[in-house]
C-alpha cells in the first residue's frame, strides 16, 4: 500500500513555552506514516504565559523547523490553548437549514461569550440528535478572541507559511488519543483512560470514555521545574541545565536529591487530578488506565512509581507506537520525541478530515 498525503497535506504545528514542534504525517487505510518531524527550542521571551508577544522571533524558529524537517507543505493546523477558548453545547432545531443554522449559532453564541461579538473568533459543529429533545441537534459551539487566533497566525504569516486549521488544544489532544487506542485494554473502548501530557511548564490531564474526552484539568506544573531545580542545585544557567537534564553527566547525588522529589510531584499531581476528576460530578469511577505523555514520561522508571502510589496501571504513551516513520524523519529524533509529540500529531491528523 502507498502512503498518499491528500492532495495538501497540513504540517501540525504545536507551539509551546519551551519549543516549536512540527509533524507531517500521510495515510493509508487506516495506518499512519510519518513524513517530515522537526523541533526548536522556542526563543526566550517570545511567549509569555502562552501569549506570542513576538511573532517575528517565533515565526523564524518556526521557518527554521520546516526547514530542518524538509517539508515541503506550506499549510498548517495550530491550537489555542484549552483556557483561551469558550465551548458549550446548545441545542438547536434539526429543521434548520445550513445558513439559517449559522445564523441562529450566532444570534445564541452572544448569550454564553463575555466579550463584544465584534472581537471574536467563534466556530460551531453539529454533534447529532439531542438526547433530550429529537427535535433539537446538539451542537458544539467554541469561541475565542480574535486576538487570540491573530498572534498565531502572524507568526506563521512570519514563516511563510499558512494557517489553515485553527483547533483548540483539548480537541487536538482528544483526536490523538486515537494513535493510542493500541495501548489501551479494548482499544479503550467501555473503559475511563486518563491521559497526563505533560508540558514544560504546563500539564493537561484528560480523562477518556469510549475515546472522548469527558473531563480535562490544565495546570501549572511541567519539566521546567526539574531544569530549574538542576540550575539551582548545581550552579548551572538554563541551556546547560536543559542538556544536562536529557542526555545526563550530573553528580551521583541527582537521582535521590533531585530526581526523585521530582517524580514524587508529579505522581502528587496526578494523585490531585484524578481526586478532582473523581469528585467532578456524581458517579464517576476510578480510570482502569493511565497513559503518561510529554517530555517528562521519558524519566526512566515513571510510569512505575506512579502506578504503585495511584494504585492504577500505568503505561507511557506512545502516539507513533503503530507507525511507520520516514528516514527524514528518523533523522530528526522523532522517536525519542514521540512522548511530547500528542498535540502536534492531533492536529497534523486534520489533513484527514
Amino acid at each position: 500500500m502507498l502512503f498518499k498525503p491528500r492532495s495538501k497535506p497540513l504540517i501540525g504545528l504545536d507551539i509551546t513555552t519551551s519549543s516549536i514542534k512540527l509533524i507531517e504525517l500521510s495515510q493509508a487505510g487506516k495506518s499512519y506514516r510519518v513524513e517530515c518531524y522537526a523541533a526548536e527550542p522556542t526563543p526566550p521571551n517570545s511567549i509569555n504565559e502562552k501569549t506570542i508577544v513576538d511573532a517575528d522571533a517565533v515565526g523564524e524558529a518556526i521557518r527554521r523547523a520546516v526547514k530542518r524537517s524538509g517539508s515541503s507543505t506550506d499549510e498548517v493546523a495550530i491550537a489555542i490553548s484549552g483556557d483561551a477558548a469558550i465551548t458549550k453545547v446548545i441545542q438547536m432545531p434539526r429543521s434548520l437549514g445550513p445558513n439559517e443554522l449559522e445564523g441562529q449559532v450566532e444570534i445564541q453564541a452572544d448569550q454564553y461569550i463575555p466579550f463584544p461579538m465584534e472581537e471574536v473568533s467563534f466556530d460551531f459543529e453539529v454533534l447529532g440528535p439531542s438526547a433530550s429533545d429529537p427535535e433539537m441537534n446538539d451542537v458544539l459551539l467554541v469561541a475565542t478572541r480574535t486576538d487570540n487566533v491573530d498572534q498565531r497566525r502572524a507568526a506563521v504569516e512570519a514563516a511563510g507559511l499558512t494557517a489553515r486549521v485553527v483547533d483548540v488544544e483539548a480537541f487536538a489532544l482528544e483526536n490523538a488519543c486515537q494513535l493510542l487506542a493500541h495501548q489501551m485494554p479494548d482499544g479503550g473502548i467501555d473503559h475511563l483512560i486518563a491521559v497526563v501530557d505533560f508540558g514544560a511548564s504546563n500539564t493537561t490531564f484528560s480523562v477518556l470514555q469510549d475515546m472522548r474526552v469527558i473531563y480535562t484539568r490544565d495546570f501549572s506544573f511541567g519539566g521546567q521545574q526539574l531544569t530549574e531545580e538542576i540550575m539551582r542545585t548545581y550552579g548551572l544557567s538554563l541551556e546547560d541545565a536543559g542538556r544536562a537534564k536529557k542526555e545526563g553527566g550530573l553528580p551521583s547525588n541527582y537521582q535521590p536529591e533531585v530526581l526523585d522529589p521530582f517524580i514524587d510531584d508529579m505522581t502528587q499531581q496526578v494523585s490531585r487530578s484524578l481526586q478532582f476528576f473523581l469528585a467532578s460530578g456524581g458517579g464517576r469511577e476510578q480510570p482502569d488506565q493511565i497513559l503518561v505523555c510529554g517530555g517528562c514520561a521519558n524519566i526512566p522508571g515513571v510510569a512505575d512509581v506512579i502506578s504503585s502510589k495511584v494504585g492504577i496501571p500505568t503505561e507511557i504513551g506512545d502516539p507513533l507506537g503503530q507507525m511507520k516513520i520516514s528516514s527524514r524523519a528518523k533523522s530528526q529524533g522523532v522517536r525519542k520525541d514521540a512522548t511530547a509529540l500528542l498535540t502536534a500529531c492531533g492536529l497534523a491528523l486534520r489533513s484527514f478530515d
